[in-house]
């Protein structure tokens, strides 16, 4: 049975600029996707909480205050405690090249700049999902 692939998209923190969250899920539902937009200022728990509800396939958090260091590993940490072990992790905003690598050491998947095409990241969600989830 097919259906179409579940994202979260959120905003994490007190970051307040939420323009390119909504290009990315407007983008993603475009797509065929099914989008679940969190709005501004969630925390970690409710972001994962969420996600753990609405059965997502895949976690975009949208971050330009400069937390990422804090908000993924928090993130990563309460989706291993829920077992949300299949479900993809990624995101993006300004965050440091090197930083990126340690947060995909970490488990976190892609991370995207400002101005990565919308296609790059519905193909990557895409094949990620193709890959690791069975439905």
């Amino acid at each position: 049975m097919n259906r179409p692939i579940r994202v979260l998209v959120a905003k994490c923190g007190l970051d307040g600029h939420d323009r390119g969250a909504k290009i990315i899920a407007t983008s993603l539902r475009d797509a065929g996707m099914e989008v679940i937009y969190t709005g501004l200022r969630q925390t970690p728990e409710m972001i994962v909480n969420t996600a753990l509800q609405e059965d997502v396939d895949a976690i975009g958090i949208s971050i330009l205050s400069g937390a990422h260091m804090t908000v993924f590993p928090k993130i990563m940490k309460l989706m291993k405690e829920k077992q949300l072990d299949d479900v993809l992790l990624t995101g993006g905003g300004i965050i440091p090249e090197e930083d990126m690598k340690q947060l995909n050491d970490l488990g976190v998947g892609t991370l995207f700049p400002p101005g990565t095409s919308t296609n790059e990241i519905v193909q990557y969600i895409t094949s990620w999902t193709k890959e690791h989830r069975s439905f």
